[in-house]
């Protein structure tokens, strides 16, 4: 029967595809779709093939592994082909698989043993040893030929320079994956942003990317991890007969080997160990893609034999993909508990490692415009670990017409106050720290907290409590709280309810210092606030003064006024202050500079370090400012002193470049009398 012409046409076309899409990923280390969408076009092409023996051809892809080594690297020809593995999707191809091993052996339903280890998802290589000395390392490359690497692999740790043992093998090639642990991979895309380095899409292509460099010298730098997991070639030494000894074998000679591999028996082990490393997947702190299983007796291997480009006795069970495609519907915005607002990606509903996903993080505005992601867009998505998934790349060749990019709201979108960025800083924040809903908890347990307003008793889940049963809405709400309704809370009893209306009740008696410090404007520590008590005397005069005037206080820099600036400027913020004092919050009259200037500590400022025996830091700080001091969190050329107690950190370092007197206990106690 003749072929139909749409088939022929569909074969033709899947081919360059796959040829162009190999070339990006082995060459060019610059995949543009995902492994499963890969895997999809690879497993229709093959089915065609079966389908039509007759348009079988010895350059589809289906028939060799990977594509040509790039030119710029000397070719290195394989003594014995570097095979791919054929994949398995679900338990029943894993059934078939050893069916076909049955049959191929002669051995009906027997159960056989496998060796099974993680399918590491990295690049893999090949190591060349003479007389225990590594002498050579190549990339796959086609399977026949590969690159040469061996500068670039002596600079990876993992890999020996001189194996180990007596006697070492005269000559062995063994073969590896080189791959990317995740900690290592977050570290290093830090690295690259700061320096305004290539980004890498994930660890897979930030290991391929770092070992094929030219300069060996950069490669050194990149760090990167080396697994082995079989024998080439060896010669003047006798092997096990079995897989997984050999790996023991590699492992007692120096090589590393995957710390879970293990021996299973038959389908039922292989499903087993299967389920046990993809319940570890998200925590080995390294991407796997599978799991591989070989059959364990290496002459059972040899009557197995091959096909063109992979072992019969071997297979990869893939897990479900981590990473995937569909399409960026829209972009809104979520609001943090500190106020920083985070894109969030709408997507097609789409199953990312067997979990329906709807929602990824965008992470911010400056990653949006470097990934330059469009709303509409054909996007890759990721889910690694207990990550949020994110949105890695567009699809940028899928991109139809001119989308728009996603554009950050002007005001917040749960409570209207504007929206704003200080210079400098990826993060846009919402300036309704008082009044807006999603930050409510935290401002409410800062504004309780002990350095703060210091009510005892409302702790972090009272708080947490309260808010969602819709109790208090800001802070204001606090000194509204009845005894009726507090006693009706779970775990609060009649006198628990009275001790906290009256710790409440206390609070309200408290120093302007101790106020600012409580609204948690961003920054406002409790020395600056400290600071502008002293330097602005009332509460007024604070909310009043405008960015210059701000910055004349020492230690008030251009942001920490700017964020002052900004907290006054919401009225919900300001109305909320004044219904604080009209409930009763009262502080002491602070004296003015020209009665505080005849204080013996007057214009001076002290930094205090370590631990101090009989003394809080914040005793001492009140000693010191009783004195009329001011007393700093931060070491500056403008610092008195620096008091440093039993292990003081790195401020009296700080404080000896500078030329700042350090003051010890003695030092201290004869300063304040």
């Amino acid at each position: 029967m003749a072929v139909p012409d749409q088939v022929i046409s569909e074969v033709s076309s899947l081919r360059d595809e796959i040829n162009a899409h190999n070339h990006r990923y082995y060459v060019l280390d610059n995949p543009q779709i995902t492994d499963q969408a890969y895997d999809r076009l690879y497993r229709r092409l093959q089915a065609l093939e079966q389908q039509y023996p007759e348009l079988a051809s010895g350059e589809s892809p289906t028939q060799r592994v990977g594509s040509a080594p790039a030119t710029h690297f000397e070719t290195v020809e394989h003594r014995m082909p570097m095979l791919s593995l054929d994949n398995a999707f679900d338990e029943s191809e894993m059934y078939a698989f050893e069916k076909r091993l049955g049959e191929k052996l002669g051995l009906g339903n027997e159960p056989l043993s496998y060796t099974a280890e993680p399918k590491l998802d990295g690049l893999a290589i090949s190591l060349r040893y003479e007389q225990g000395r590594l002498v050579g390392a190549a990339t796959r490359g086609d399977g026949k030929s590969g690159e040469n690497i061996t500068a670039n692999a002596r600079t990876i740790a993992s890999i020996p320079l001189q194996l180990v043992g007596d006697p070492v093998p005269p000559g062995i090639e063994v073969r590896g994956e080189v791959y990317m642990k995740l900690a290592d991979f977050a570290g290093l895309n830090e690295y690259q942003k700061r320096n305004d380095g290539k980004v890498f899409a994930n660890p897979r292509n930030a290991a391929a990317g770092s070992l094929r460099l030219l300069d060996s010298r950069i490669t050194a730098s990149r760090p990167l991890t080396f697994c082995s997991y079989a024998i080439g070639w060896i010669e003047g030494y006798e092997l096990p007969g079995s897989q997984y000894r050999r790996m023991h074998l590699l492992r007692s000679i120096g090589l590393p080997v995957s710390a879970y591999i293990e021996r299973v028996q038959g389908v039922r082990g292989c499903l087993d160990y299967y389920q046990r490393i993809l319940a570890q997947r998200d925590s080995l702190g390294f991407d796997i893609d599978g799991v591989v299983f070989k059959l364990d007796n290496v002459g059972q291997q040899e009557q197995a034999g091959k096909v063109a480009k992979a072992p019969r006795w071997a297979v990869a069970y893939k897990f479900p993909a981590q990473e995937v495609m569909t399409r960026l519907l829209d972009v809104d915005f979520q609001v943090g508990r500190t106020g920083a607002l985070t894109p969030v990606a709408r997507l097609e509903p789409v199953s990312v490692g067997g979990v329906m996903l709807s929602n990824a993080t965008l992470h911010n505005m400056d990653e949006i415009h470097r990934k330059d992601v469009r709303i509409g867009d054909i996007v890759i998505v990721r889910r690694a670990g207990d990550v949020i998934p994110e949105v890695v790349s567009p699809v940028v060749a899928e991109r139809k017409g001119d989308l728009p990019l996603p554009q950050m709201p002007a005001q917040c979108p749960v409570c209207g106050s504007d929206v704003v960025q200080q210079e400098g800083q990826a993060a846009w924040r919402c300036s309704g720290g008082l009044v807006c809903a999603a930050q409510r908890k935290e401002a409410i347990k800062h504004f309780a907290s002990r350095k703060a307003m210091d009510i005892e008793g409302l702790g972090d889940k009272l708080v947490e409590q309260m808010v969602e049963l819709g109790m208090i809405q800001s802070i204001g709400d606090l000194y509204r709280l009845e005894h009726s309704q507090l006693a009706g809370l779970e775990r609060m009893a009649e006198k628990s309810a009275s001790n906290l209306l009256q710790a409440l009740e206390t609070s309200k008696s408290t120093r302007l210092a101790r106020f600012i410090f409580s609204l948690g404007i961003r920054e406002v520590g409790e020395a600056m606030a400290e600071a502008l008590a002293n330097a602005f005397i009332t509460l007024d005069a604070i909310m009043q003064a405008d960015i210059d005037t701000l910055q004349q206080v020492d230690d008030v820099g251009p942001v920490v006024a700017e964020n002052i600036v900004q907290f006054f400027a919401q009225e919900r913020n300001r109305d909320i202050v004044q219904n604080l004092i009209k409930q009763g919050i009262h502080w002491p009259e602070i004296e003015s500079s020209d009665k505080t200037g005849s204080q013996p500590l007057a214009g001076q400022t002290y930094v205090i370090t370590g631990t101090l025996e009989g003394l809080s830091r914040d005793q001492a700080a009140a000693l010191l400012k009783a004195k009329g001091a001011r007393v700093s969190s931060s070491v500056s050329a403008k610092t008195s002193a620096v008091i440093a107690g039993a292990k003081p950190g790195s401020k009296v370092g700080k404080a000896e470049a500078f030329g700042v007197e350090v003051l010890d206990q003695a030092g201290f106690e004869s300063l304040i009398g």
